[in-house]
């Protein structure tokens, strides 16, 4: 049985690579990017032959390529990369530049045509986004400054890869098919970008908005993926990288309310397809050209690998890095990367190069990527053995007294006057709502509101938590706040977590996940009102100021002794009938405290949480 051009046998063999390799690459610690490679090498067509089609198994799997650009761009705000100009125009355009120019150079002394060395230093200046991506994310590296300069650079080479499409089909010889980027297909190509910035401005977040209403998720995951195969078909209409439609897409909903839900939604879908393009990479490898010619495929490898890091290794040093970093930047970048095969299938196409020339290129920069996890694993032993302790430099920026930001999960009305108070005091903070008519509406008035649901791990990690100086849980339904305090706890531990409580059994439900800071949403609010009234009523400020502190420690008092004893069977089979009791009792317990005969109460609660009004 088939499906399509691949038998369910194969669709078998590649569900058990991505289920398998990965963490049994993780267990021998050799990186789950190299554990696809070598699968690819070994279920390709040139060992096991359970696939002999690489070439069409790649461009299926460049659709993780795709959505890993979409990603970047959706996490990529317009104000992040006003930041980041300096290391992406700067270091980017540097190592591009000076890569191609030096490559050109070489190549032109080895007596090939000025054409073909042209290509050659253009499509090998790049590196591969998804293979340095992912390496230092399993590293732990993106947010060591060594990481996020390699992702800026990253960055230009994905921007600047779609000019060199363009230009290397210009390249074509006289006397074969003409450039394959027409007038007309210039202008076919600004429209369809127009196109895609248009509907990324103005339709794609007013859809979502319309999706989220119906509370539908699936809906929603799917609009995201329809989203980005539908750019994919326009780019490609126009003769455009599917990758660039799909970051431009990306970047216009960087601000959408709707980004965590979006990228939550699409994040597993790319890891897989992500997977699936590896292993087609390692299918890709031609082992005969190893075996005919290993000392040229070799040596081409390793001259591009040591010319790249050299030139890599000294824009890190000019940028800011220590020895240290700059050296692992060089080792994570140096290799060829994926839209290296794109230009190949373009020049080949255009007449610029050989099928014999574009086959060498895609084994050297195959090899190159293979070999790219196992020098990162090198580097990284043998700086570990020369210095073991030193060069902390290697590490994030210590952020500032006001850099952590506060996550708030529900901006309702009291989720809201928490957001003011932060935003009057410039301390970032990330909200995180449900509700889309909600989100709306704030937003118009300047507020920062994300679509997500806090009880999802995936919108936590999206809304970067594990970086958040404190956690607030504001939504007012208990059982949906106990199931976020379960997952916030379980995941970090050390984060404090805040947290709105509907009514005394949900205090003693939040203090059994060992919740600290519990406030009861209307408890501050009504004794504040008893005050007033009882000045009203004729008692003196310093008198009802007593009273009401009397009621709040003995109401505290209480608090924590009912929790002693609020899970009880027994009592819990009669929790109706205790719960219509309650208020009498309380009302009871008041009267005999004496507290109108302005005695005030000085026992102090145990001590189960630092905060629990």
């Amino acid at each position: 049985m088939t499906l399509g051009n691949i038998s369910l046998f194969q669709i078998a063999i590649l569900l058990a690579s991505a289920a398998l390799i990965a963490p049994l690459a993780k267990y021998f610690r050799i990186g789950a990017v190299l554990g696809y490679l070598f699968a690819g090498v070994i279920i390709g067509p040139f060992v096991l032959r359970i696939f002999t089609d690489a070439e069409k198994m790649l461009h299926v799997a460049e659709f993780g390529v795709v959505l890993l650009l979409f990603l970047i761009g959706l996490e990529l705000r317009p104000q992040r990369l006003f930041a980041m100009r300096k290391s992406v125009i700067g270091a980017g355009g540097t190592q591009v530049l000076v890569s191609a120019l030096i490559l050109f150079a070489m190549m032109l002394a080895a007596q090939y045509n000025w054409r073909i060395a042209l290509f050659t230093g253009l499509a090998l200046a790049l590196s591969s986004t998804a293979m340095v991506l992912q390496v230092l994310k399993e590293q732990g590296e993106l947010e060591h400054r060594h990481g996020r300069l390699g992702f800026a650079v990253l960055l230009f080479q994905d921007i600047a890869a779609i000019p060199m499409i363009a230009f290397v089909g210009l390249l074509a010889v006289s006397g074969g098919e003409q450039a394959t980027m027409t007038w007309y297909g210039a202008t076919k190509a600004l429209g369809a970008i127009c196109l895609v910035i248009l509907a990324g401005r103005y339709v794609l977040g007013f859809v979502f908005h319309l999706i989220a209403k119906t509370g539908v998720s699936e809906a929603m995951t799917a609009f995201a993926l329809l989203t980005i195969v539908v750019i994919e078909i326009i780019m490609k209409s126009a003769g455009l990288s599917p990758a660039l439609g799909a970051f431009i897409a990306g970047a216009l909903l960087a601000d959408s309310a709707y980004r965590h839900e979006i990228e939550a939604d699409i994040k597993p879908f790319e890891s897989l397809l992500l997977g699936m393009f590896f292993v087609a990479v390692g299918m890709s490898l031609d082992l005969r050209l190893i075996t005919e010619i290993p000392g040229t495929i070799i040596l081409a490898a390793t001259i591009l690998m040591v010319t790249k890091g050299i030139i890599l290794f000294f824009t890190g040093r000019y940028f800011g890095l220590n020895v240290k970093s700059a050296r692992r930047f060089s080792v994570a970048l140096a290799q060829g990367g994926e839209f290296a095969f794109v230009l190949t299938t373009t020049a080949l196409a255009a007449f610029v190069i050989t099928r014999d020339f574009a086959s060498k290129v895609n084994v050297v920069v195959t090899l190159t990527m293979v070999a790219t996890p196992l020098l990162m694993l090198a580097e990284g032993w043998l700086s570990a053995r020369a210095a073991p302790a030193a060069d902390t430099d290697d590490k994030h920026d210590d952020m500032p007294d006001q850099g952590g930001h506060v996550v708030i999960a529900g901006l309702g009305r009291f989720g809201q006057i928490i957001a003011r108070v932060l935003a009057a005091r410039k301390i970032p903070f990330t909200a995180l709502d449900g509700d889309p008519t909600q989100i709306e509406i704030v937003r118009k008035f300047g507020g920062k509101v994300y679509f997500g649901d806090a009880s999802r791990q995936d919108i936590l990690d999206a809304a970067q938590v594990s970086k958040a100086r404190a956690f607030v849980v504001c939504v007012s339904n208990p059982q949906a706040s106990l199931k976020i305090v379960e997952l916030v706890r379980k995941k970090y531990p050390d984060l404090p977590i805040y947290v709105r409580a509907r009514d005394r059994n949900h205090v003693h439900q939040l203090m059994d996940h060992g919740v600290e800071h519990i406030m009861r949403e209307t408890f501050l609010s009504a004794v504040e009102m008893s005050r007033r009234v009882l000045l009203e009523a004729g008692l003196g400020r310093e008198e009802a100021a007593r009273t009401i502190k009397a009621f709040a420690n003995g109401d505290r008092a209480r608090l924590y002794d009912d929790y002693q004893h609020y899970s009880d069977v027994q009592k819990m089979a009669e929790s109706a009938k205790r719960h219509a009791q309650e208020l009498s009792d309380l009302f009871t317990t008041d009267a005999d405290a004496g507290l109108a005969e302005d005695q005030p109460n000085n026992d102090k609660p145990r001590r189960r949480s630092r905060q629990a009004r």
